[in-house]
């Protein structure tokens, strides 16, 4: 499996600078099945074919690629990760009855056996949750006519989880935040989002660091609203971050512009001079470089979009790029050669 670029990586659709992704993810299971962590060994493996054949019937619509975890390399599972094409709790050790499917673009995710029997996930790039929500409901309802969904007058589809009850809907906008982090204005918003029934959470979703000044913010629960009102008020959200955000960024620029072109310039020094990096360094530089770009502090355009370069630095990835596994120290030394490499010579 080659560790290429996703579609929603692409870093173009609306707010693009600001909104790396949106997503929409539908959380469903099958009636008469237990959960994915009670089922027996013939259960899963009946599972797997009952699904694996409903997934066929999405083409030739789209082209899906069905791989059991089991088929896979811890790496290759990890640079799914990475991708944000699977959850983290999708490829825990030991991996049995779990797989994910995949279209050409890696737009569609299909998650087999995670917390639910299927997760059906859409990743596109800027803010365009609508367009996600379009996709993946016609991926929803294309398997329904091979799939028996357990659901409830009630409580609607049911959940692992009694928070993806109702619906089923997780709507989450990835988002680059830089100014309001540094002007001290993210705690303040973050409190406000969480009275809104908003959760904020890091890279990688939940229990996960805000590496490089990006978050990920998602609704809460799904009970009692449709999936329209779930995505609308998510995207007015957005909007009002996005418009809180691009003044933040305003604000530094005439209040700090010399501090700020500075420490962007010390940053692109770094990135291109640099023998040994940890990721997390990475991250951070690169977050003030993007910034920098974004306001027009350095020369011409980025050579990758920041979601492309974010991906470049990650573990996982640039082994499976090296070939085979790296050391720590190994790591650190290839991710600062890989930036070198890219970014020198395109300011």
């Amino acid at each position: 499996m080659h560790p290429g670029f996703s579609q929603w990586m692409s870093g173009t659709g609306p707010e693009s600078e600001i909104v790396l992704s949106s997503r929409i993810r539908l959380a469903r299971n099958l009636a008469g099945i237990p959960f994915p962590h009670r089922m027996s060994e013939e259960q899963g493996r009946a599972m797997l074919e009952r699904v694996e054949a409903a997934i066929q019937s999405l083409n030739p619509g789209w082209h899906m690629t069905f791989r059991r975890l089991t088929e896979l390399t811890a790496l290759e599972r990890q640079v799914l990760m990475e991708k944000h094409l699977v959850s983290p709790q999708l490829i825990q050790e030991p991996v049995r009855f779990e797989a994910v499917a995949l279209d050409d673009r890696e737009g569609i995710s299909i998650m087999v056996n995670e917390e639910d029997h299927l997760r059906i996930q859409v990743l596109m790039p800027g803010l365009q949750l609508e367009e996600a929500w379009q996709i993946a409901n016609r991926v929803d309802d294309m398997l329904e006519q091979h799939l028996d969904y357990a659901f409830d007058e009630t409580r609607g589809y049911l959940t692992a989880w009694p928070t993806n009850l109702g619906t089923g809907l997780r709507a989450s906008v990835m988002l680059h935040l830089p100014a309001l982090v540094m002007t001290r204005q993210a705690p303040q918003v973050f409190t406000t989002l969480a009275q809104l029934g908003m959760v904020v959470r890091g890279l990688y979703g939940e229990g996960s660091e805000a590496l490089g000044n990006i978050f990920q913010i998602s609704n809460q629960v799904s009970l009692g609203l449709t999936e329209e009102e779930l995505i609308h008020n998510l995207a007015v959200v957005a909007q009002q971050i996005v418009g809180r955000e691009k003044n933040a960024r305003d604000h530094l620029k005439g209040s700090a512009g010399i501090a700020l072109a500075d420490r962007v310039g010390r940053a692109w020094g770094i990135l291109t001079n640099a023998r040994v990096m940890t990721s997390d360094e990475a991250l951070k530089l690169l977050s003030d470089v993007k910034l920098g770009a974004d306001l027009g502090l350095m020369d011409g355009a980025l050579p990758y979009t920041f979601p492309q370069l974010t991906l470049m630095t990650r573990p996982s990835f640039l082994q499976v790029e090296a070939g085979h596994e790296l050391a720590p120290e190994e790591r650190d030394r290839m991710r600062a050669n890989t930036l070198r490499e890219h970014l020198a010579g395109k300011r």
